[in-house]
């Protein structure tokens, strides 16, 4: 009995040391005036692939009770959901798929906030300087929309097995199973099966999403008449963004959702979008179209403010001294 008390403390211990150096090395990271990685790109790249895994991370559970709310299997409300889960699978269903969430959100964010920035250094003139296009779309909401599709193309399948390794319990036993699984007993094709719901989908949402957190940045510099945002206003700023977007096109989320599971339990398979939609509102009214929405919200409130805020963090860790005196985030 007492080994098993002092083996306790010691664990603890080592739980709250591991803690604080963990809190050090975050700290000193964030004190660092510049890393030197010269390459703009590849800065980019990896400031956004830092931003996605540390964001999806921390609002794992989030997701995964937002993804049993949209495909209806385990309870009708968040408090529901998460009981269905402790019971049945204990706390580490609520992390069930974050490992793929991560192998999939990391080069997703990174080519999503790589693509963005780069767009829109193209497109926007610099201070000073006429526009040389007249655009009919002002310039974030047409980089966003684009960063979105070259990003939802190039890592779909990443989500489709993320989907239905956290909805299919027991039918994959890991990432390369659900792979090989789906191409041999489905086809290839079903890897994409939703890809037309989420660019349709992802172009409204990441237009309006970076259009907003741009929006809501300059207000805030005209507020607070200061040039550089800070962590915490770029926290609230990203989350703000987050929530004003993924609102604005949540039907298509829950449609886009539907299409992945496919015949999971004997569901209807929906082929295409506006069958999704259709079936839906048929089956459960307007209401089901926003099924999850508070989840997602909950969700979204920290994860796009910290996406956007490690990725700002990042970029200025990362630029050049000439750069960083000329740009924020």
């Amino acid at each position: 009995m007492i080994g098993e008390e002092s083996e306790k403390v010691a664990g603890k211990r080592r739980e709250e040391e591991g803690g604080k150096i963990f809190f050090l090395w975050w700290q000193e990271l964030f004190r660092l005036k510049k890393v030197k990685v010269k390459n703009p790109s590849l800065r980019r790249l990896l400031s956004g692939a830092f931003a996605g895994a540390v964001s999806r991370t921390a609002v794992a559970p989030l997701e995964t009770i937002r993804t049993h709310l949209m495909v209806g299997n385990a309870g009708n409300s968040v408090g529901a959901v998460f009981v269905h889960i402790m019971q049945h699978e204990g706390w580490q269903g609520l992390f069930r798929g974050n490992g793929i969430n991560v192998i999939r959100v990391t080069p997703s964010k990174a080519i999503e906030l790589f693509a963005y920035d780069t767009v829109k250094k193209v497109l926007q003139p610099k201070e000073g300087e006429a526009p040389r296009i007249s655009f009919p779309l002002p310039v974030p909401t047409i980089a966003g929309a684009a960063a979105g599709v070259c990003s939802t193309v190039l890592t779909y399948p990443l989500e489709l097995l993320k989907t239905r390794l956290t909805v299919q319990r027991g039918v994959y036993d890991n990432l390369l199973h659900a792979f090989l699984k789906i191409v041999q007993d489905e086809g290839p094709l079903e890897l994409y099966r939703g890809l037309v719901p989420s660019v349709i989908g992802i172009i409204p949402y990441c237009g309006i999403n970076y259009l907003a957190y741009e929006s809501l940045k300059k207000g805030y510099r005209r507020l607070a008449k200061e040039d550089r945002v800070g962590h915490l206003a770029t926290l609230l700023i990203g989350s703000a963004a987050g929530v004003i977007s993924s609102s604005a096109t949540y039907p298509l989320e829950v449609a886009r959702k539907q299409m992945q599971v496919g015949a999971l339990n004997g569901r209807q398979v929906y082929r295409h979008l506006f069958h999704a939609l259709s079936g839906i509102v048929e089956k459960q009214g307007v209401a089901g179209l926003y099924r999850g929405i508070g989840a997602s919200c909950i969700k979204l409130v920290p994860a796009a403010g910290i996406s956007f805020m490690c990725y700002e963090a990042c970029k200025q860790i990362l630029l050049d001294e000439e750069e960083a005196t000329s740009k924020n985030g």
